[in-house]
């Protein structure tokens, strides 16, 4: 049993491409079975073995964890590097998803170009995440649970023991005796996945022992369907969607069959970083999609996003921050982080000496562009724009001795147009949504 896993992991290192290593390494059981056996084996090290810990900070022995993993690898021979996150909350979707969207956030920031990120996923794992999936209302593609290979950050994402039950990584820890991390929050069966793991499973096998193999069986058929139907809905997102504001034509996505229609969108959703939504919010943005009135700016909020439905196109944003319309700055040309998440900045080497106040709309502000016979409010020029509505609150103003020079980088006064020139450079605004 000892050596199986390894024997598993050198099959499954020769049917890939070479590429170099790490490991999402935790310290648990998993992880460090995982770790192990990889460490023993010549053609992981060869082109590079490492492990990423990600330190969530809400446990009181996380720096202690954090160690351990450390000192592991320092045994094995494996660097291991430690990734401090922040975990925010407030998006309404718990805890447990905060962690879990700052930890791939993490994997995909560290992972090095070419690299394969390498995780302890298995068996058991797969067939919960089926059921999850399930009770969330979920399509052939999520049906089909996780996949073994696919891109993330500069590399790709790596499950090679999905196939491998849980009892077989225990036993490989203990025939090595391993040391390992057992984290309470897994006993916590307020938790989901937990309430599955501990409550739901045992009993759905005590009824019908070959419950796990005809999930499995299942999600490889969903998977099957949603790999036959994905080059028809990849083929429609090309046609639904604008690359320049990367919006999507909603009428044209309501009149694909649903079958094209979820996945489009779910894979929309995930490339700008956002979450999917659930069935009540599909048929919700469908809805109102159908009674869209002109002057209408209808917005479906669910954890972690926001969908806008405005000129009659899909537009996808992360939740609004609170925004104080108070706010207010100094600013000289140097990158600048707006309360919304995004940055103005000059030119590199461009510089205003003396500062000048950015801010933010407070109501009635007006400025007569340069070369413009008029001087215009700032709601006409948004509208002549079309600048989504959403990003208005957030969009930095620009003032010198209270004359407004400039909005962003869309408008400058003739003075203003002065000052940055001398300056050398225009301002450069990325929105934070």
């Amino acid at each position: 049993m000892s050596d199986a896993l390894q024997q598993h992991l050198a099959a499954s290192l020769a049917a890939i491409e070479p590429a170099p290593l790490c490991v999402g390494f935790s310290g648990g059981a998993d992880s460090t079975a995982l770790l192990h056996a990889l460490a023993q084996l010549p053609q992981a090290r060869a082109n590079g073995l490492r492990a990423l810990h990600v330190n969530h900070g809400l446990q009181r022995d996380s720096e202690a964890w954090a160690a351990h993993c450390q000192r592991l690898g320092e045994a094995w021979g494996v660097p291991c590097e430690v990734a401090r996150v922040q975990v925010e909350g407030g998006r309404g979707d718990g805890l447990e998803a905060a962690a879990r969207r700052a930890r791939h956030q993490a994997f995909a920031t560290h992972l090095r170009e070419g690299e394969r990120l390498v995780l302890a996923h298995h068996r058991d794992d797969q067939v919960e995440t089926v059921l999850l999936k399930l009770l969330r209302g979920a399509g052939p593609d999520g049906l089909g649970a996780m996949r073994t290979l696919r891109p993330l950050g500069q590399g790709q994402l790596w499950r090679p023991m999905l196939d491998v039950p849980r009892a077989s990584l225990r036993a490989y820890v203990e025939a090595h005796g391993l040391a390992f991390i057992e984290d309470p929050s897994n006993a916590d069966i307020h938790l989901a996945r937990n309430y599955l793991r501990h409550e739901i499973l045992p009993r759905l096998q005590g009824h019908w022992p070959q419950a796990a193999d005809s999930i499995l069986h299942s999600a490889a058929l969903s998977r099957a369907a949603a790999d036959a139907l994905r080059s028809q809905w990849l083929e429609a997102l090309e046609r639904l969607r604008d690359p320049a504001t990367d919006s999507l034509d909603g009428q044209v996505w309501l009149a694909l069959v649903p079958a094209l229609r979820d996945p489009l969108l779910d894979h929309w959703l995930h490339a700008r970083g956002l979450t999917a939504p659930t069935t009540a919010q599909r048929q919700q943005i469908e809805r109102q999609l159908r009674e869209s009135r002109p002057g209408k700016l209808p917005c479906i909020r669910w954890p972690g996003t926001e969908l806008h439905i405005w000129r009659g196109r899909l537009w996808s944003v992360p939740p609004a921050a609170n925004i104080d319309p108070q706010w207010q700055t100094e600013w000289r040309g140097e990158p600048l982080h707006l309360p919304d998440g995004g940055e103005l900045r000059l030119p590199q080497s461009a510089q205003l000496d003396p500062p000048i106040t950015v801010r933010l709309r407070r109501g009635g502000e007006r400025i007569k562009p340069a070369g413009d016979a008029h001087t215009r409010e700032l709601r006409d020029l948004f509208q002549q724009d079309m600048m989504p509505p959403w990003r208005r609150p957030a969009c930095p103003l620009l003032y010198v001795d209270n004359e407004l020079v400039a909005v962003a980088d869309r408008w400058t006064s003739a003075s203003g147009a002065a000052l940055f020139q001398q300056a050398g450079g225009r301002p450069q605004w990325r929105p934070g949504r």
